[in-house]
Order: C-alpha cells, then sequence, then structure tokens
C-alpha cells in the first residue's frame, strides 16, 4: 500500500503512475541498461516539440539523471539516431567504468579535516599565526 501510494505521489522513486501510464500508453520499449533503467521513444512525434520522438527514462530505484550511462544519455539527448541496444557506443580501452554521481551519500568524497571524516585534521604549519584582539 506505502509503495502504490509514493508513485502515485513521488518521482524522486521511478515514475509516477500518471507518467508511467503516459510513457507505457505513448511510447515503446528501446532497451534497458545494466543498472534497470528502461529506455522509451514515443511512437510518432504527435506529442513531441519538434519533428523528433520523444524519449524518455524510467529509473530503477532513486531518479537522478547521473544514474544514466553515457551511451543511453547520447541517446535521449539525439546525440547519436540509434540506441545503444542496435549501435552500441565504441568502448576505448583508455575510458573508465561509469558512476553515478555520489555527492549526498555515505560514499562521497570528503577531504581531510571534514565534518563527514570526523573533522580531524593535521596540524598547521609554523608560517600560520592566530589572530587575537588587542
Amino acid at each position: 500500500m506505502l509503495k502504490l501510494l509514493a508513485s502515485i505521489f513521488t518521482w524522486w522513486g521511478g515514475a509516477t503512475i500518471g507518467a508511467g501510464f503516459h510513457i507505457h500508453r505513448r511510447g515503446r520499449l528501446v532497451g534497458k541498461d545494466d543498472t534497470g533503467n528502461m529506455y522509451y521513444e514515443a511512437r510518432d512525434a504527435k506529442d513531441s516539440y519538434d519533428t523528433r520522438k520523444r524519449r524518455w527514462v524510467i529509473y530503477n530505484g532513486y531518479a537522478e539523471a547521473s544514474k544514466v550511462p553515457p551511451e543511453w544519455h547520447g541517446w535521449l539527448r539525439y546525440t547519436f539516431e540509434e540506441p545503444p541496444t542496435v549501435e552500441p557506443l565504441l568502448r576505448r580501452s583508455w575510458e573508465k567504468d561509469h558512476l553515478p554521481n555520489l555527492t549526498g551519500t555515505v560514499h562521497a568524497w570528503h577531504p581531510p579535516g571534514a565534518i563527514g571524516r570526523g573533522g580531524e585534521r593535521s596540524a598547521t604549519t609554523g608560517d600560520y599565526q592566530a589572530w587575537t584582539p588587542e
């Protein structure tokens, strides 16, 4: 019951019921990525902004744009005409694996001395003198 209510009123855990219904009715499933995100393209250009068919992603879990891999991002933004399921993106040997944005998570990077790392920092160098009022 709670999951149903969440899908009606929230968008960050995936598509809302209204968006999901519209996408399933007006679009066709083009593919799915390794993380479970599903990609759709409109059957026609009827509800598009221009002559191109509209494209959507329904996130698997939390809706975060950085979870979309580069090959699907290029397809969503019309950089590539064909989806990666039809024409895979050429992967170079020097390219790293895609990582989502970790800001705000427990896996985010914290500099030395940050509160998230315990708040302890190394001692300052000898050229620093604290200001004291006269």
